[in-house]
């Protein structure tokens, strides 16, 4: 089944944002990279900012699919489920989600000059962040968002460092994730690792 016309725009404005960046990103390209008649992208999104809008929609679809729901701990497997399941969600966005992390980075530092990209681009944060501050609470955080909030933030220097920083050319391993998420978690929560 072929992907509808709004989701087409969508993918190939995440694909162009990841080999172009944000210059490379109009109207006309995605019509053009997506084989689809000039004008189609303007039909579903009139602006540049409808545009990036229905992208980092789009984009954080996608992003949620990188951690199978199957694949995330219930609280019972404790901190060392957790590392795991953090760990390779980090090292699939490193890898086989390389694109969508490229294309997010954009959209992240475009949203710092634009309100209305940055107040969607915080609500949609907050759908991966919330789930994390309630398995972090299940695991006994005394202060679960603010420790939600630093793992986060964990995540994002990692992912950062390991795609577009001074460690794009030797990404850590699953291995090595995976040891760093269970020293984070260990530290916030107080527990062994």
């Amino acid at each position: 089944m072929s992907p509808t016309r709004p989701a087409l725009i969508a993918d190939t404005a995440v694909e162009l944002l990841a080999e172009r960046g944000l210059r490379g990103l109009t109207h006309r390209a995605v019509d053009e990279a997506a084989g689809l008649p000039q004008g189609s992208t303007s039909n579903h999104a009139r602006t540049r900012a409808a545009l990036l809008a229905l992208t980092l929609d789009r984009l954080a679809e996608l992003e949620r699919r990188v951690l199978a729901p199957d694949e995330v701990p219930v609280p019972r497997a404790g901190v060392p489920g957790l590392a795991d399941a953090l760990a390779l969600a980090l090292h699939r966005s490193m890898t086989e989600g390389r694109v969508l992390l490229l294309a997010r980075l954009e959209l992240a530092l475009e949203a710092t000059r634009r309100p209305e990209l940055r107040q969607r681009y915080d609500e949609l944060g907050r759908g991966f962040r919330e789930p994390l501050a309630g398995m972090l609470g299940a695991l006994g955080s005394a202060e679960p968002e603010r420790h939600a909030r630093l793992l986060v933030s964990w995540c994002e220097g990692v992912l950062f460092y390991s795609v577009a920083g001074a460690a794009s050319v030797h990404p850590p391993d699953l291995a090595e994730l995976r040891s760093g998420a269970a020293e984070l978690l260990a530290g916030m929560l107080g527990t062994g690792r």
